[in-house]
Protein backbone atom coordinates (compact mmCIF):
# COMPACT_ATOMS: atom_id res chain seq x y z
CA UNK A 1 0.00 0.00 0.00
CA UNK A 2 1.49 3.26 -1.17
CA UNK A 3 1.87 6.19 1.47
CA UNK A 4 0.97 9.40 0.48
CA UNK A 5 4.00 11.64 0.82
CA UNK A 6 3.71 15.63 -0.59
CA UNK A 7 7.31 16.98 -1.74
CA UNK A 8 6.95 21.10 -1.94
CA UNK A 9 10.12 22.27 -3.93
CA UNK A 10 11.75 25.60 -5.05
CA UNK A 11 10.84 25.95 -8.89
CA UNK A 12 13.05 29.07 -8.43
CA UNK A 13 16.08 26.83 -7.04
CA UNK A 14 15.59 24.02 -8.85
CA UNK A 15 15.82 25.13 -12.67
CA UNK A 16 19.18 23.05 -13.79
CA UNK A 17 18.38 19.32 -14.80
CA UNK A 18 20.37 17.64 -12.45
CA UNK A 19 17.97 19.26 -9.41
CA UNK A 20 14.78 18.14 -11.47
CA UNK A 21 16.63 14.42 -11.59
CA UNK A 22 17.63 14.31 -8.39
CA UNK A 23 14.17 15.31 -6.99
CA UNK A 24 12.84 12.68 -9.89
CA UNK A 25 15.24 9.90 -8.04
CA UNK A 26 13.67 11.00 -4.79
CA UNK A 27 10.16 10.63 -5.37
CA UNK A 28 10.73 7.31 -7.17
CA UNK A 29 12.03 6.20 -3.57
CA UNK A 30 8.88 7.24 -1.68
CA UNK A 31 6.74 5.86 -3.89
CA UNK A 32 3.60 6.40 -6.02
CA UNK A 33 1.69 8.12 -3.16
CA UNK A 34 4.32 11.09 -3.38
CA UNK A 35 3.04 14.40 -4.78
CA UNK A 36 5.13 16.87 -5.79
CA UNK A 37 3.96 20.84 -5.30
CA UNK A 38 6.23 23.74 -6.76
CA UNK A 39 6.93 26.74 -4.43
CA UNK A 40 8.54 30.29 -5.30
CA UNK A 41 9.68 32.10 -2.92
CA UNK A 42 7.81 35.23 -4.05
CA UNK A 43 4.74 33.44 -3.36
CA UNK A 44 2.94 32.79 0.33
CA UNK A 45 3.98 29.14 1.23
CA UNK A 46 0.98 28.87 2.98
CA UNK A 47 -0.88 28.61 -0.30
CA UNK A 48 1.73 25.59 -1.21
CA UNK A 49 1.20 24.16 2.47
CA UNK A 50 -2.90 24.45 2.24
CA UNK A 51 -2.30 22.52 -1.11
CA UNK A 52 -0.42 19.30 0.00
CA UNK A 53 -2.48 19.31 3.26
CA UNK A 54 -5.43 18.94 1.02
CA UNK A 55 -3.77 15.33 -0.29
CA UNK A 56 -3.80 14.29 3.55
CA UNK A 57 -0.35 13.44 3.15
CA UNK A 58 0.98 11.01 6.18
CA UNK A 59 4.41 14.01 6.02
CA UNK A 60 5.20 17.05 4.14
CA UNK A 61 8.95 17.08 2.50
CA UNK A 62 10.57 20.31 1.87
CA UNK A 63 12.83 19.80 -0.97
CA UNK A 64 15.23 22.91 -1.27
CA UNK A 65 18.00 24.30 0.77
CA UNK A 66 17.76 26.41 4.15
CA UNK A 67 15.59 28.78 3.19
CA UNK A 68 12.73 26.66 1.28
CA UNK A 69 12.87 24.29 4.56
CA UNK A 70 12.49 27.54 7.15
CA UNK A 71 9.84 28.63 5.34
CA UNK A 72 7.55 25.19 5.60
CA UNK A 73 8.84 24.97 9.07
CA UNK A 74 7.55 28.01 9.68
CA UNK A 75 4.01 27.75 7.69
CA UNK A 76 3.78 23.99 9.88
CA UNK A 77 4.22 25.37 13.02
CA UNK A 78 1.83 24.04 15.53
CA UNK A 79 0.13 21.57 12.69
CA UNK A 80 0.25 17.96 13.48
CA UNK A 81 1.71 17.08 9.88
CA UNK A 82 5.56 15.81 10.13
CA UNK A 83 7.82 17.68 7.73
CA UNK A 84 10.64 15.71 6.42
CA UNK A 85 13.91 17.88 4.38
CA UNK A 86 14.91 16.37 1.11
CA UNK A 87 18.30 18.13 1.31
CA UNK A 88 19.15 20.58 -2.00
CA UNK A 89 20.86 23.67 -0.84
CA UNK A 90 24.25 24.66 -0.90
CA UNK A 91 24.62 24.04 2.76
CA UNK A 92 22.17 21.72 3.78
CA UNK A 93 22.99 23.00 7.58
CA UNK A 94 19.54 21.49 9.10
CA UNK A 95 18.95 18.37 7.24
CA UNK A 96 23.18 17.45 8.88
CA UNK A 97 22.51 18.42 11.94
CA UNK A 98 19.25 16.24 11.66
CA UNK A 99 21.65 12.91 10.69
CA UNK A 100 19.97 13.37 6.94
CA UNK A 101 22.27 12.08 3.83
CA UNK A 102 22.73 14.90 1.20
CA UNK A 103 22.04 12.10 -1.24
CA UNK A 104 18.55 12.95 -2.16
CA UNK A 105 17.07 9.41 -2.55
CA UNK A 106 19.17 7.87 0.03
CA UNK A 107 17.54 11.12 2.23
CA UNK A 108 14.22 9.67 1.33
CA UNK A 109 14.99 6.02 2.35
CA UNK A 110 16.02 7.93 5.42
CA UNK A 111 12.19 9.80 5.57
CA UNK A 112 10.41 6.09 5.04
CA UNK A 113 11.77 4.77 8.59
CA UNK A 114 11.86 8.20 10.31
CA UNK A 115 10.05 8.94 13.43
CA UNK A 116 8.01 11.99 14.62
CA UNK A 117 9.81 14.48 17.32
CA UNK A 118 8.48 18.03 18.61
CA UNK A 119 10.91 20.51 18.51
CA UNK A 120 10.38 24.68 19.20
CA UNK A 121 12.47 26.80 16.78
CA UNK A 122 13.74 30.54 17.07
CA UNK A 123 11.48 33.28 16.45
CA UNK A 124 12.91 36.73 15.44
CA UNK A 125 9.65 39.67 15.46
CA UNK A 126 7.32 36.39 14.87
CA UNK A 127 9.07 34.87 12.18
CA UNK A 128 10.56 31.41 12.35
CA UNK A 129 14.14 30.19 11.90
CA UNK A 130 16.29 26.92 12.00
CA UNK A 131 19.65 27.80 12.12
CA UNK A 132 20.44 31.49 12.75
CA UNK A 133 19.38 35.13 12.42
CA UNK A 134 21.09 37.96 12.63
CA UNK A 135 21.22 42.41 12.82
CA UNK A 136 24.60 43.97 10.83
CA UNK A 137 27.13 43.19 8.19
CA UNK A 138 25.87 39.62 7.42
CA UNK A 139 22.88 40.73 6.19
CA UNK A 140 24.77 43.48 4.26
CA UNK A 141 26.43 40.68 2.44
CA UNK A 142 23.82 38.59 1.80
CA UNK A 143 21.63 41.88 0.25
CA UNK A 144 25.18 42.58 -1.69
CA UNK A 145 25.68 39.25 -3.40
CA UNK A 146 22.28 38.87 -4.42
CA UNK A 147 23.36 42.08 -7.05
CA UNK A 148 26.65 40.43 -8.04
CA UNK A 149 25.20 37.09 -8.45
CA UNK A 150 22.21 39.19 -10.98
CA UNK A 151 25.42 40.98 -12.68
CA UNK A 152 28.17 37.74 -12.97
CA UNK A 153 26.49 34.96 -12.39
CA UNK A 154 26.46 32.33 -9.02
CA UNK A 155 30.48 31.97 -8.57
CA UNK A 156 32.30 31.01 -5.74
CA UNK A 157 34.81 34.01 -7.11
CA UNK A 158 32.00 36.36 -7.18
CA UNK A 159 30.53 35.69 -3.58
CA UNK A 160 34.20 36.46 -2.33
CA UNK A 161 33.61 39.82 -4.06
CA UNK A 162 30.73 40.89 -2.17
CA UNK A 163 32.39 40.07 1.29
CA UNK A 164 35.00 42.41 0.15
CA UNK A 165 32.89 44.57 -1.44
CA UNK A 166 30.80 45.02 1.97
CA UNK A 167 34.28 45.26 4.23
CA UNK A 168 35.42 48.32 2.10
CA UNK A 169 32.19 50.04 2.81
CA UNK A 170 32.35 49.04 6.66
CA UNK A 171 32.96 52.20 8.57
CA UNK A 172 32.31 51.64 12.01
CA UNK A 173 30.28 49.22 14.10
CA UNK A 174 26.58 49.40 15.02
CA UNK A 175 25.74 51.28 18.46
CA UNK A 176 22.85 48.48 19.60
CA UNK A 177 20.89 47.85 23.26
CA UNK A 178 21.38 44.01 23.73
CA UNK A 179 19.26 42.72 26.66
CA UNK A 180 19.01 38.97 27.07
CA UNK A 181 18.63 36.86 30.45
CA UNK A 182 21.64 38.33 31.79
CA UNK A 183 20.36 41.94 31.73
CA UNK A 184 20.64 44.57 29.36
CA UNK A 185 23.82 46.24 27.98
CA UNK A 186 24.78 48.68 25.17
CA UNK A 187 27.79 47.59 22.31
CA UNK A 188 29.48 48.54 19.74
CA UNK A 189 29.71 45.83 17.68
CA UNK A 190 29.48 44.81 13.60
CA UNK A 191 26.96 41.72 14.40
CA UNK A 192 24.85 39.97 16.51
CA UNK A 193 23.97 36.21 15.97
CA UNK A 194 21.72 34.35 17.42
CA UNK A 195 22.29 30.79 16.52
CA UNK A 196 20.13 27.32 17.28
CA UNK A 197 22.28 25.24 15.15
CA UNK A 198 24.29 23.64 17.29
CA UNK A 199 25.68 21.35 14.21
CA UNK A 200 26.46 25.07 12.04
CA UNK A 201 28.71 25.99 15.07
CA UNK A 202 30.43 23.13 15.21
CA UNK A 203 31.40 23.41 11.77
CA UNK A 204 32.97 26.79 12.00
CA UNK A 205 34.96 25.86 15.32
CA UNK A 206 32.61 28.41 16.92
CA UNK A 207 31.23 27.35 20.63
CA UNK A 208 27.46 27.72 22.02
CA UNK A 209 26.74 24.35 21.00
CA UNK A 210 26.35 23.43 24.48
CA UNK A 211 23.52 26.46 25.49
CA UNK A 212 21.81 25.41 22.39
CA UNK A 213 21.33 21.33 23.76
CA UNK A 214 19.76 23.39 26.31
CA UNK A 215 17.60 24.30 24.55
CA UNK A 216 18.87 28.14 24.79
CA UNK A 217 19.85 30.59 21.91
CA UNK A 218 23.90 31.02 21.22
CA UNK A 219 24.25 34.37 20.81
CA UNK A 220 27.18 35.37 19.42
CA UNK A 221 28.60 39.27 19.34
CA UNK A 222 31.75 40.11 17.21
CA UNK A 223 34.33 42.19 18.67
CA UNK A 224 35.63 43.65 15.68
CA UNK A 225 35.98 47.40 15.76
CA UNK A 226 37.34 48.42 12.44
CA UNK A 227 38.24 46.60 8.43
CA UNK A 228 41.77 45.50 9.32
CA UNK A 229 40.11 43.48 12.86
CA UNK A 230 36.85 42.44 10.44
CA UNK A 231 38.91 40.58 7.99
CA UNK A 232 41.22 39.19 10.32
CA UNK A 233 38.12 37.56 12.28
CA UNK A 234 36.25 36.40 8.90
CA UNK A 235 40.23 34.76 7.63
CA UNK A 236 40.21 32.81 10.96
CA UNK A 237 36.28 31.64 10.77
CA UNK A 238 37.01 30.18 7.22
CA UNK A 239 40.44 28.45 8.91
CA UNK A 240 37.57 27.29 11.42
CA UNK A 241 39.49 28.86 13.85
CA UNK A 242 38.16 31.68 15.46
CA UNK A 243 38.61 32.28 19.29
CA UNK A 244 36.05 33.39 21.71
CA UNK A 245 36.98 36.91 23.46
CA UNK A 246 39.16 37.37 20.80
CA UNK A 247 36.62 37.29 17.92
CA UNK A 248 33.45 37.03 19.47
CA UNK A 249 31.29 36.95 23.14
CA UNK A 250 28.67 34.74 23.78
CA UNK A 251 25.84 34.76 25.54
CA UNK A 252 23.31 31.58 26.10
CA UNK A 253 20.07 33.13 26.97
CA UNK A 254 16.62 31.91 26.48
CA UNK A 255 15.34 35.01 24.96
CA UNK A 256 16.96 38.29 22.84
CA UNK A 257 15.81 41.77 22.58
CA UNK A 258 17.86 43.88 19.76
CA UNK A 259 17.24 47.92 19.63
CA UNK A 260 18.69 49.85 17.12
CA UNK A 261 19.11 53.64 16.41
CA UNK A 262 17.41 52.69 12.80
CA UNK A 263 13.47 52.44 13.19
CA UNK A 264 13.61 49.53 10.65
CA UNK A 265 16.90 47.01 9.93
CA UNK A 266 18.05 44.26 7.28
CA UNK A 267 17.86 40.91 9.39
CA UNK A 268 18.98 37.59 7.72
CA UNK A 269 17.18 34.43 9.13
CA UNK A 270 18.96 30.86 7.30
CA UNK A 271 20.29 32.62 4.04
CA UNK A 272 17.14 34.97 3.68
CA UNK A 273 16.80 38.31 4.95
CA UNK A 274 13.88 41.06 5.08
CA UNK A 275 13.88 44.56 6.42
CA UNK A 276 12.10 44.44 9.59
CA UNK A 277 11.44 47.11 12.05
CA UNK A 278 12.92 47.31 15.64
CA UNK A 279 13.01 46.26 18.66
CA UNK A 280 14.19 42.90 17.10
CA UNK A 281 12.57 39.80 19.77
CA UNK A 282 13.92 36.97 19.91
CA UNK A 283 11.89 34.14 21.58
CA UNK A 284 11.18 30.09 20.90
CA UNK A 285 8.26 28.92 19.46
CA UNK A 286 4.95 28.50 21.09
CA UNK A 287 3.94 26.16 19.22
CA UNK A 288 5.90 22.93 18.40
CA UNK A 289 7.33 21.60 14.84
CA UNK A 290 7.02 17.97 14.49
CA UNK A 291 10.27 17.26 12.57
CA UNK A 292 11.06 13.36 11.07
CA UNK A 293 14.70 12.31 12.56
CA UNK A 294 16.01 10.00 11.37
CA UNK A 295 16.02 6.33 12.94
CA UNK A 296 18.76 6.39 15.89
CA UNK A 297 19.90 9.61 15.70
CA UNK A 298 19.20 12.11 18.70
CA UNK A 299 16.72 15.13 18.47
CA UNK A 300 18.05 18.02 16.91
CA UNK A 301 18.72 21.11 18.45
Amino acid sequence: MSRTICLICNAGSGRNRRGQDAVARAMAVLGDGAHRIEWTSGQPIETAIDRALAHRPEFIVAAGGDGTVMAVAGALLGREVPMGVLPMGTFNFFARGLGLSEVPEEAARQLLDARPHPIRVGTVNGRAFLNNASIGIYPAILKERETVYSRWGRFRLAAHWSVLKVFLRFRKPMKLTIETDAGTETRRTPLVFAARSAYQLRSFGLDGAEAIDRDRFAVLIARASGRRALLAMTLRLALRAPKRGRDYDLIATRSLVVTTRRARTLVAFDGEKARLPGPYRFRMSDDLLTILLPDRQEPAP
